[in-house]
């Protein structure tokens, strides 16, 4: 007999039925019958929901091999799928031939059939995707990854590999994880007494980037409209469940666009996210609701059908001094909103999302529009209700002396970013962009309350296992 070789999410179909398979995976569970047979549930991780497996007490290994396997080995299964008389599974597999392919020592392994903390998992990131929790999230990050370059491809975005080495800081911050070759122990120093650089791989100090913006904004003055996805990094010392020293971001960047139209890309973008993930991941939101939020399913469908609300930044301070409430941080212009205060006006106020424009200059980068005011900058940031921020974009300065005079005021030296200055100098073009951190999308649309949960591998203070 032939056996088709198929994953376990084919075998859970109805139209799978009468077929002879060869299957793969792990053991969740094996449960034996006095009826003289065992029932292995099978997960391969191709699906959310496994298989059962009926293996009858004929199989020629049964006593030696089937009645020994325990949750973590790894089988191969050769059986015909028929329909289940049980509830809450279409289909099962009757097996013809088990075969223990990797044995997992019962007291040994970690991952009981009980429930495990979210903290407790983090311990195991090498085995955590084994858990319904970890492996749902790892189909809905690939699903949200697959979105990202869809929707971009789909409108005409060309995907560019920005570097992680870089000797610039997008952001002014300074919290950069730098990039030597020098020896520690033996540094050289120059006539100054501080570290020569010059003798270093690049010749000058290096980081590992906190963004790609600044280089993808050259290729749009190539390309016209491009996008950069991958990983970036920053060096703060936070502890928060929303900030991770490694994370991944997506920064798309359009050449003749203003703010205005900034904002329609932006709101199609996160629509477009949820769009893909409520109809390709049915059954890990399923879990997600039941397991994290039980309004999670119906605010992703109010974000996907809500027309995002424009207000500007100092509109909104006034509504929220307005509003009588006390909130944990002060509110006042020229200071930067907390995630109470974006959580307010999303979820009480305006009672959907809501993308805020014209932020005080002070509180925004260097590369940001001014306005004719001289006060605010074309900043926007996009809020959704239960995150607060979850996009942040603008427009960016173009006009060649306002950009050197922005830089001044910040104490940025211009000759480091010469290249930068030269769009400007060179055919400058009105043109925007904004930045999503894949992260915070996947917290924010499966309701899991810690970066570290949603990051395979979580690089945090302290934390830099596997």
């Amino acid at each position: 007999m032939s056996y088709e070789k198929i994953t376990v999410a084919e075998a859970r179909k109805e139209t799978s039925v009468g077929k002879s398979v060869l299957l793969h995976g792990w053991v969740r569970t094996r449960r034996d019958s006095k009826a003289g047979f065992s029932f292995i549930e099978l997960n391969d991780g191709t699906s959310f929901g496994s298989i059962q497996i009926i293996a009858p007490k004929e199989l020629t290994n049964y006593e030696s091999e089937v009645k020994s396997i325990t949750a973590g080995c790894s089988i191969a299964v050769k059986g015909t799928v028929k329909e289940s008389p049980g509830k809450g599974q279409a289909t099962e597999v009757e097996a013809n031939e088990v075969e223990l392919l990797g044995t997992a020592d019962a007291a040994a392994y970690p991952l009981q059939k009980k429930g495990h903390s979210l903290e407790f998992l983090r311990s195991l990131a090498h085995l955590r995707v084994r858990t319904n929790t970890f492996g749902a999230v790892a189909r809905v990050r690939n699903t949200v990854s697959f979105s990202i370059h869809q929707f971009f491809q789909e409108n005409g975005f060309f995907y560019v590999h920005t570097p992680i080495i870089t000797a610039s800081d997008c952001e002014g911050a300074g919290q950069m994880f730098h990039v030597t070759t020098l020896d520690a122990d033996n540094l050289p120093k120059n006539e100054n007494g501080k570290v020569d650089y010059t003798k270093d791989f690049f010749g000058k100090p290096a980081s590992l980037t906190v963004s790609g913006q600044l280089n993808v904004e050259t290729y749009a003055h190539g390309l016209s409209k491009v996008y950069t996805f991958g990983p970036t990094f920053r060096a703060e010392n936070s502890n928060t469940a929303r900030h991770a020293a490694e994370f991944w971001m997506v920064e798309p960047e359009i050449a003749f666009c203003e703010l205005q139209d900034n904002m329609v890309w932006a709101e199609k973008f996160i629509k477009r996210i949820i769009r893909d993930v409520l109809r390709d991941c049915a059954e890990e939101m399923e879990f997600f609701q039941k397991q994290n939020d039980a309004a999670l399913i119906e605010t992703l469908r109010h974000v996907l059908t809500s027309d995002f609300v424009r207000c500007s930044y100092t509109e909104a301070v006034d509504i929220l001094i307005k509003s009588g409430r006390k909130f944990d941080y002060r509110v006042q212009w020229g200071v930067d909103l907390q995630s109470e205060h974006e959580r307010y006006l999303t979820e009480e106020h305006f009672k959907s999302p809501v993308i805020l424009y014209n932020y005080p200059k002070e509180i925004k980068a260097f590369y940001m529009k001014l306005n004719g005011d001289g006060k605010t900058v074309r900043a926007m940031d996009v809020l959704v209700p239960k995150v607060g921020e979850i996009i942040g974009g603008s427009e960016r300065e173009w006009n060649l002396d306002l950009l050197e005079q922005r830089m001044k005021e910040l104490e940025l030296s211009p000759e480091d970013y010469w290249w930068y200055l030269d769009l400007r100098r060179y055919g400058s073009v009105p043109h925007s962009g904004f930045g999503l951190g894949l992260e915070r999308m996947l917290m924010f649309v499966t309701g899991v309350a810690n970066i570290r949960d949603v990051l395979p591998f979580p690089r945090t203070p302290g934390s830099c296992d596997f």
